[in-house]
C-alpha cells in the first residue's frame, strides 16, 4: 500500500499487508497467558506502556500530521490522548474484581471474564484515538487485541504496535494494515475473535454486523453523523459563533461528531450568520484525506453563503463553507467543511428538524434557559449532547450514538466490562 501525505501528495512510505491467520494465532496464544497476569502486574504495564508513549510522543505526532495531514497541534493532542487512555485504564484491571455474596446453603460468585482475542477497526479521520478507544480498555480487561488500521493512515498504529511490542508480552497487542475488503473482512469473519470494535460508515457497519452474527461475535459500531446545532435566541451569540467553526470544520470536517447541521432561531438568523461570516472566512482548515474525498465533498457546494478563500497547489484542499439548506446537503454525511443552515421559528420544530435524520450521534443546544437547554437536550435523539459547547468526546464519559450512528458505547468507566463475559458461580456449603 502507497502512503500519501494530503497536505503535499507525496509517497511517504509502502506498506504491505498484514497475515491475518498468523496475527490471529499468536494473538491467541497471548491470550492464554495475559488473562491470567495479576491485576495489579497488568496495570503496571499499562502505565508503563503509556510511559512509553509520552517518550515518543513527538514521533508520534510528526507521523499523524504527515500521514493524515493532522495539525501540530491535533496530532500532539492525539498521542497525548493515547498516553492519557492507558493511564485512565490502568486502574481497570483491579476494579474489574466481581463480587460475592452469602447465600441460602453457599456462596454466590460473580466474575469478569475476558473475552479472548478482540479486533479493533480504525478509520483515518482520527487514527490515534480511535485506535486506543478500543485497545486500552480491551488490554485492561485482560484480552489480546489486533488493531487493523486504515489502509490510508496506518503509520502511527504500526509505530504504537513497535512500542508496545518494548513493553508487553508478545502478541498482546499486534497491528495488522491492510484492506478492509480483504484483512479487515478476513479478520471480521474469523472465528476466533470474539468481538469487533468498529468505527467508520453505516454501510460498512451493517456489513460488520451481519459478518459477525455467524459465529455470535460481539460488536460494538461506532458509525456516522449528521449531528444538529440547535441556536436559539437568548444565547450569547458572539460566543457560539466563535466556538461553531471548530464545531463544524476542525480535521476538515471530517468528524462524525461534527456540528454539520445549524438550526438557528429566525429572529437571530441574519444578526448569527453576520457575525459568523468572519470566523468562517478566516477559518484554515487542513486537507482533506484523499482526491476522491475532496471530489466528494465538492459535488455538495453549488452558490455557498459563506466560503473561505480558496487554498491551492499541492495537496487536497477544501475551504471552510456554509450553504443555505439543500436536500442532499442537508441529510446525508459529507465529511468535509460544509455547514448547512436552516432557521426554525419554534423550540418544537427545532427539535422536530434536529430528529429528521437517521443518525444520532452527537449535538449541541445553545440558550441561557436552563430548563430548555435540558428539556430539548433530553428531547434530541443523540448519544451525546452539550450546551453552550461542542464537546463531545471524553475518555472519562462513555461515548457512542443511537439510531444509523451505531451500537454500544465506548469510553468511560464501564467501557472494560464490555470487553468481559459475566460468569457466575454457586459454590455449595452444605455437608
Amino acid at each position: 500500500m502507497r502512503i500519501i501525505n494530503p497536505a503535499t501528495e507525496e509517497e511517504i512510505a509502502v506498506v504491505a499487508p498484514g497475515d491475518v491467520e498468523a496475527t490471529v494465532a499468536l494473538a491467541r496464544k497471548a491470550f492464554v497467558s495475559w488473562r491470567d497476569v495479576a491485576p495489579g502486574e497488568r496495570a503496571r504495564l499499562l502505565r508503563l506502556f503509556a510511559s512509553k508513549v509520552e517518550e515518543h510522543l513527538d514521533e508520534l505526532a510528526q507521523l499523524e500530521m504527515a500521514n493524515a495531514g493532522h495539525s501540530e497541534g491535533n496530532a500532539r493532542w492525539e498521542a497525548g490522548n493515547v498516553r492519557d487512555l492507558l493511564n485512565y485504564y490502568s486502574g481497570a484491571p483491579e476494579r474489574l474484581c466481581g463480587r460475592q455474596i452469602p447465600v441460602a446453603n453457599g456462596w454466590d460468585v460473580t466474575f469478569h471474564e475476558p473475552l479472548g482475542v478482540v479486533g479493533v477497526i480504525v478509520p483515518w479521520n482520527f487514527p490515534m484515538p480511535i485506535a486506543a478507544w478500543g485497545f486500552a480498555p480491551a488490554l485492561a480487561a485482560g484480552n489480546t487485541v489486533i488493531v487493523k488500521p486504515a489502509e490510508l493512515t496506518p503509520l502511527t498504529a504500526l509505530k504504537l504496535g513497535e512500542i508496545a511490542n518494548e513493553v508487553l508480552p508478545e502478541g498482546v497487542l499486534q497491528i495488522l494494515p491492510g484492506h478492509g475488503s480483504e484483512v479487515g473482512a478476513a479478520l471480521v469473519k474469523h472465528p476466533d475473535v470474539r468481538k469487533i470494535c468498529f468505527t467508520g460508515s453505516v454501510e460498512v457497519g451493517k456489513q460488520i454486523m451481519a459478518a459477525c452474527a455467524d459465529d455470535l461475535t460481539r460488536v460494538t459500531l461506532e458509525l456516522g453523523g449528521k449531528s444538529a446545532t440547535i441556536l436559539f435566541g437568548d444565547a450569547d451569540l458572539a460566543k457560539a459563533a466563535k466556538a461553531l467553526p471548530d464545531a463544524v470544520f476542525d480535521n476538515a470536517g471530517q468528524d462524525c461528531c461534527a456540528r454539520s447541521r445549524l438550526l438557528v432561531e429566525r429572529r437571530v438568523y441574519d444578526e448569527f450568520l453576520s457575525l459568523l461570516k468572519p470566523h468562517v472566512e478566516s477559518y484554515e482548515c487542513i486537507p482533506l484525506i484523499s482526491a476522491e474525498q475532496r471530489e466528494r465533498v465538492k459535488s455538495y457546494v453549488d452558490n455557498p453563503l459563506i466560503q473561505a478563500p480558496v487554498k491551492t497547489g499541492k495537496g487536497f484542499w477544501f475551504p471552510a463553507t456554509v450553504l443555505a439548506a439543500g436536500e442532499r446537503d442537508w441529510n446525508e454525511e459529507i465529511f468535509g467543511p460544509v455547514l448547512s443552515v436552516l432557521p426554525f421559528d419554534t423550540e418544537e420544530e427545532a427539535v422536530r428538524l434536529a430528529n429528521d435524520t437517521e443518525f444520532g450521534l452527537s449535538g449541541s443546544v445553545w440558550t441561557r434557559d436552563v430548563g430548555r437547554a435540558l428539556r430539548v437536550s433530553r428531547a434530541v435523539e443523540a448519544g451525546v449532547i452539550s450546551v453552550n459547547s461542542h464537546s463531545s468526546v471524553r475518555y472519562w464519559t462513555p461515548f457512542g450514538g443511537v439510531k444509523q450512528s451505531g451500537l454500544g458505547r465506548e469510553l468511560g468507566p464501564d467501557a472494560p466490562l464490555a470487553f468481559t463475559e459475566t460468569k457466575n458461580i454457586f459454590i455449595s456449603t452444605e455437608e
